[in-house]
């Protein structure tokens, strides 16, 4: 190197001794600090601005040319004429980076903090760190290198990544990390010998406080390995990456990367095929990208596997990830496997993590809870919740609200490590036992809502079921678990259980109208009724289902075959009751379909038949129906005085009705009272008795029931020309989200969607 290409600091301390000046002496003469002096000439400082440059050449009494031999110095050193010594080469992967806005703003906005003047209290500057976590293949390391990228301008002093390989199975140590750094940094040879590895860590904390830079501490196995890398003082930003979520580091800014969304899944996915192939195929290349779980490692794999293959069609590959059982081997782009980076966390797992991690293979559903764990593992409920949070810890378990859900392609590993490392007749005898207990508490939990049963009495089961609401959230958040189970139960041929549960969901299912599935919970009912032989049972399950493709699939005419069969079946069985009901919904099918004679001649069947088994229930019903048949039928005055009849039963009844039922008819008579009145154009009284019956919806808490009244409502304000009051109804419909009646919905939607 010649004179005039030597480091800005070995120039600076050949001109200073040249002038016989010690560094207090400069100091005296430029103005700048002894430390930043000596910081400038052992090259621990990014080369100095301008202004800090002509200070030195002033106090040394430099001339022209030796100045501008100082100023070129400095030039080539600075951010803008080279990178950093203490940048890594970037890998590949990072320039197509696709999402994660809300991320990398939350970076932007740390680094913009840490690089403005603000202090803390004490004068001094506090590193910011940031902890980024995820499962396998959620782009950490991809998310930190970009970032890093982008941030370039915040860190005058260079950025750094340090591969901690904490998936190793022996990770970098401390010390090996901290000597690398500074090495990096230009710390000089002598000095670090000087001072020996016991004062190594010293003299990297102190390099660190002077340095306004980015370290990237990516693949961290624990917070040990972390803890004592994080500078105690100074401007530098630390970002870890690591597949634990590192719960243990201390004033840490978290982020947690689960999958893309699906559209920034596709983009991901069009940046590597190209926009021309991508939109020649839209629907194959969504496929894709929801196959792979919307992870980003398997969408790089599947579009690299797309990329290499051009001549083949995105449909292809679509229909090879779309065989669940083979989707991981499809899932490989030369030597890299997602398998393969699933199995180097599985392996740091305890016995008891590893095994819960496969047996929550057998869940039928994406997520479970301590209660599951706990039955899967045989293990109390604070061993399997303390067990669950090391699967959450390592990456290979995600959280949802207060439940634990296992990402799709980590099931499927799951499913593998299940069939390879567990005995195939325990596995049978565990999911049998899993299946068993999900369809015995939700015997238990359904039953909360029947009149006969209420709280359960003498209940230690693994799950709180102490009131209807912690019923009524287990049921809901288990469906498709205790779905699957009593599926799996049906094809058993244990018929007696299958009729129990349905039978204790028929009253929880008017909670949860539009869930999806009650059709097939009934209809599993019939058929094992049927087998069982057993009449009434029949007739009973027939008439359940019935109700569920009248009111949850609105499909009156595909009800009426049903109802149907249930009235001859009842018959047959010589249960009136049954009989009453069977009428009970026929006429309710026939009113929906437009035939109010049918509807009124059933309605009376059904109303007589009640009576003459003093069911007070079901003659409540009927008087119901009866008023709900006049409503139809347009004559408001009828209407009006049959639900005045009804409500009149109903305090007459008292405390005998059921207070479920009792809820229930009452908001009917009220919102139907509303809508006879608003037959005879009352508007002030119309809209007054169905602010009641709304109300009395919300404290009932069943929004479904709630949608449907603020729809009449909403179409009562109409008529009584008070748009904006109804604009307020119709969008407190739309506030109740999916749980509401979709029909009631797309009603609210279209009216408000309408021009003012």
């Amino acid at each position: 190197m010649t004179g005039r290409e030597l480091e800005f600091g070995t120039l600076l301390r050949r001109f200073r001794l040249d002038a016989y000046m010690t560094m207090k002496g400069l100091s005296e003469a430029s103005g700048v600090s002894v430390r930043g002096i000596g910081d400038l000439e052992r090259g621990r400082r990014a080369a100095p601005q301008r202004r800090t440059v002509a200070a030195l050449a002033a106090g040394l009494g430099l001339d022209e040319e030796r100045s501008d031999q100082l100023l070129a110095a400095a030039r080539r050193q600075s951010p803008a004429a080279q990178e950093s010594v203490a940048v890594r080469t970037f890998p590949r992967g990072i320039n197509d980076f696709v999402g994660r806005e809300q991320e990398l703003a939350s970076l932007m906005r740390l680094a913009s903090e840490q690089a403005e003047d603000g202090e803390t209290g004490s004068g001094e500057h506090r590193p910011v760190v940031v902890a980024v976590s995820g499962p396998p293949g959620a782009g950490k390391t991809t998310l930190a290198l970009h970032s890093a990228q982008r941030l370039a301008d915040h860190f005058p002093d260079g950025r750094m990544v340090l591969d901690l390989r904490g998936m190793d199975e022996t990770p970098a140590s401390t010390a090996e990390l901290m000597l690398g750094v500074c090495k990096a940094f230009r710390v000089a040879d002598h000095e670090l010998a000087t001072v020996g590895p016991p004062g190594h860590a010293t003299l990297y904390r102190e390099l660190l406080s002077r340095k306004r830079c980015l370290l990237v501490l990516d693949n961290a196995r624990d917070e040990a390995q972390v803890r004592h890398l994080l500078p105690e003082q100074g401007r530098a930003v630390v970002m870890v990456t690591s597949r634990r979520m590192l719960t243990g580091l201390e004033d840490a800014h978290r982020i947690v990367l689960g999958e893309l969304p699906p559209d920034d899944a596709v983009a991901f996915l069009t940046a590597m095929i190209g926009a021309r192939r991508a939109s020649a195929e839209p629907a194959a290349l969504h496929e894709v990208a929801r196959s792979c779980g919307y992870l980003p490692l398997a969408l790089r794999l599947a579009g690299s596997w797309l990329a290499t293959r051009t001549g083949w069609t995105v449909r292809r590959l679509a229909d090879r990830l779309a065989v669940a059982e083979r989707r991981l081997d499809a899932l490989v782009a030369g030597d890299r496997r997602v398998s393969a980076a699933f199995e180097l966390s599985y392996r740091q797992l305890t016995p008891d993590a590893a095994r819960l991690f496969r047996l929550l293979a057998l869940m039928p559903g994406p997520d479970a809870g301590s209660a599951c764990a706990a039955q899967l593992l045989g293990k109390d409920l604070a061993s399997a919740a303390d067990t669950l949070e090391e699967l959450v810890e390592t990456g290979l378990l995600g959280t949802h609200g207060n439940r634990f859900k296992l990402h799709d392609l980590l099931r499927l590993y799951a499913q593998l490590r299940l069939e390879a490392d567990e005995d195939q007749e325990e596995t049978e005898k565990v999911r049998a036992g899993l299946y068993r207990w999900l369809l015995e508490t939700t015997v238990v939990a359904g039953r909360w809502f029947e009149p006969a049963h209420g709280a359960p009495q003498d209940w230690h089961g693994l799950v709180d079921l102490s009131s209807a609401d912690l019923a009524r959230d287990w049921l809901r958040t288990q469906g498709v678990n205790w779905l699957a189970a009593l599926r799996a139960a049906a094809e058993e041929g244990d018929h007696a259980l299958v009729v129990e549960v349905a039978e204790s969901l028929h009253w929880f299912s008017d909670q949860w109208i539009f869930w999806g599935h009650w059709p097939e919970v009934f209809r599993l009912g019939v058929r094992s009724a049927k087998a069982l032989g057993d009449a009434v049972a029949q007739a009973t399950q027939l008439n359940y289902y019935a109700w569920a493709v009248l009111v949850c699939e609105s499909r009156p005419a595909a009800s009426l075959p049903l109802s149907t069969r249930a009235l001859a079946v009842a018959v047959e069985a010589g249960d009136v009751t049954q009989q009453a009901w069977a009428h009970f919904y026929r006429a309710w099918a026939y009113r929906q379909l437009d035939r109010p004679g049918e509807a009124a001649h059933h309605c009376n069947r059904a109303a007589d038949l009640f009576q003459s088994t003093g069911d007070l229930h079901g003659s409540l019903q009927a008087h119901h129906s009866r008023s709900m048949n006049l409503l139809v039928d347009g004559d408001g005055e009828a209407a009006l005085a049959s639900y005045r009849r009804t409500r009149d039963f109903l305090d007459e009844a008292g405390d005998l009705v059921e207070p479920h039922i009792a809820t229930t008819a009452r908001i009917g008579i009220l919102s139907g009272t509303g809508r006879s009145l608003a037959l005879l154009e009352r508007w002030d009284e119309a809209v007054a008795s169905l602010r009641s019956a709304v109300r009395a919806c919300h404290a009932f808490d069943n929004p479904s029931v709630t949608s449907i009244h603020l729809v009449h409502l909403g179409r009562t304000l109409v008529a009584a020309g008070r748009a904006a009051e109804a604009r307020e109804a119709f969008r407190a419909c739309l506030e109740l989200g999916p749980a509401a009646d979709p029909k009631r919905l797309e009603e609210a939607r279209a009216h408000l969607a309408r021009p003012h």
